[in-house]
C-alpha cells in the first residue's frame, strides 16, 4: 500500500538519505514542507550541523524531480514553524499523510491535529572520512598506501616495503599492545618511511599513551630524533575557567596534567631520565631541550626538525590551523596526530569540518602517510568499557 510521507527538518538531518529510504523505490511518495527548507537555510551557518545541512540539501536536489514541496503558496504564515508545517500538511491534498519527525512535541501536536507521525532513526549515522576509512580496506579492494586488510584472519600491511602479514607483536618502551589494533598502530608509528600518522578512536583506547611510548623509543633508544614536542589546542569542556594566573607553563598546566601522568607511567615502566631536568626530583620538570609541551600559538614562525611531534585533540583544530602547523615541519620529523571527530569541543568546528578529518580526506593515498581507527573490547578500564558498549 502506497504511503505519503512528509519530512521534518530533524529527519533530514538524522540521515539525508531518508528520502531514498522512505520512497523505497517508487512505492511511496515523499513531501517536504516549504518551511523545512527555510529552517535548513537558517541552520546552514551553524558550525555543528552545517555539514549535515549540506548533505540534506544535496539529497533534496538529487531527488527534486520525485518529491513534492508543499506550503509555499499559502496564506499568512503562522508564527510557530511546527504549526505551519502541520497546516501545510493538512492543506496539501495528500491521502492519509505521515509526518516523519523525531520531535516529541511536534508528534503530540500532530496527534492533536489528526495527523499521523512516526520517528526516523538512521541505522547508519553520519561518519566523517576519518571514521569511515578505518585504515583497513576490504579484501580484493584496491589498497591505499600504508593501509591494512584482513587476510585469512590476519592483518596484512600494505607498507612502503610491500605487503606483509603482521604475525608478530611489538613491545615498545615495555608497553605491550592490548589489542591487535594497538599493535598495528605501533607498526605505523615505528615505520621509518611513514612521516605522518593519524590515530582516531573513542576515549580510552590508548592513543596518547602509544604515541608517547613510540616517541620515547624513537628518540631515546633508536636516537632517530633529538626532541619530542607535544602540542594541544587549549579548548575547555563545559564551564569556562576564565583567565588563569601565572606564566605560560602555569596557564597551560590544567590542560596538560594528564600528560604528566602518562609520562610518569612510562618512566616507571622504563626510565626516561633524559626528558627530565632532574629525574630524581619529586615533581620533576621536563628538559625543554628534549621534551616540550607547547600551546599552538607558540608554533607560528618555528621550523621544527629532528623531532617527534605529537598533536593531541587534533579534531579541535581547524583546517587553516593544521595547515599552518604541518607546514612548520622540516627535515627528519615524525608527526603523530591524535583525536576523535565525534568529540569536537571547538564551537566553530564539527564532525566533518575539523583538522583530523581534513588530514584523512586530503592525504589518504600519500606514500608517507598512514591512518588507523583503534578498536577493541578493552579500553581504559571496566567503566569505560561499559560506556562504549552501551553507546552512551
Amino acid at each position: 500500500m502506497k504511503k505519503s510521507y512528509v519530512l521534518d527538518t530533524n529527519a533530514l538531518l538524522e540521515d539525508p538519505n531518508c528520502i531514498r529510504i522512505l520512497r523505497n523505490g517508487e512505492e511511496n511518495s515523499v513531501s517536504i514542507p516549504f518551511h523545512v527548507l527555510l529552517e535548513l537555510d537558517k541552520l546552514k551557518k551553524e558550525p555543528r550541523v552545517q555539514h549535515l545541512v549540506a548533505k540534506a540539501v544535496d539529497s533534496i536536489r538529487e531527488n527534486f524531480s520525485v518529491i513534492k514541496i508543499i506550503g509555499q503558496n499559502g496564506t499568512e504564515p503562522l508564527p510557530n514553524v511546527d504549526l505551519q508545517i502541520l497546516k501545510d500538511i493538512k492543506s496539501g491534498g495528500m491521502d492519509d499523510p505521515i509526518l516523519v519527525t523525531n520531535d516529541r512535541i511536534l508528534q503530540l501536536l500532530a496527534e492533536h491535529s489528526g495527523v499521523r507521525s512516526q520517528e526516523f532513526k538512521s541505522s547508519n549515522p553520519f561518519e566523517s572520512e576519518s571514521q569511515h576509512y578505518t585504515g583497513f580496506v576490504a579484501e580484493g579492494e584496491e589498497p591505499y598506501p600504508n593501509c591494512f586488510e584482513w587476510h585469512e584472519g590476519k592483518p596484512l600491511f600494505h607498507g612502503p616495503e610491500g605487503p606483509r602479514v603482521i604475525e608478530y607483536e611489538h613491545e615498545i618502551w615495555k608497553v605491550k599492545p592490548r589489542t591487535v589494533y594497538q599493535n598495528l598502530a605501533f607498526e605505523l608509528l615505528l615505520n621509518e618511511r611513514i612521516d605522518l600518522v593519524t590515530l582516531q578512536s573513542e576515549a580510552g583506547f590508548g592513543k596518547t599513551f602509544l604515541a608517547l611510548a613510540a616517541a620515547l623509543y624513537l628518540t631515546l633508544e633508536q636516537k632517530r630524533f633529538n626532541k619530542i614536542y607535544v602540542l594541544k589546542p587549549m579548548i575547555e569542556i563545559g564551564t569556562k575557567m576564565g583567565f588563569l594566573p601565572g606564566d605560560v607553563a602555569e596557564k597551560i598546566e590544567p590542560y596538560v596534567s594528564y600528560l604528566h601522568g602518562l609520562t610518569a607511567k612510562l618512566h616507571a615502566l622504563r626510565p626516561a631520565n633524559k626528558i627530565f631536568a632532574d629525574p630524581k626530583a619529586e615533581q620533576s620538570k621536563y628538559d625543554s631541550a628534549r621534551f616540550e609541551i607547547l600551546p599552538l600559538a607558540f608554533i607560528r614562525g618555528m621550523n621544527i626538525e629532528d623531532a617527534v611531534v605529537i598533536i593531541d585533540e587534533t579534531q579541535n583544530l581547524s583546517r587553516t590551523e593544521i595547515r599552518a602547523l604541518l607546514t612548520r615541519m622540516g627535515e627528519n620529523v615524525k608527526c603523530i596526530c591524535l583525536g576523535d571527530t565525534r568529540q569536537v569541543d571547538n564551537p566553530y568546528l564539527n564532525e566533518s569540518n575539523n583538522a583530523l578529518n581534513w588530514i584523512v580526506r586530503k592525504l589518504r593515498g600519500s606514500h608517507n602517510y598512514g591512518h588507523l581507527v583503534l578498536k577493541g573490547h578493552k579500553s581504559r578500564g571496566p567503566i569505560c568499557d561499559a560506556v562504549l558498549r552501551s553507546g552512551l
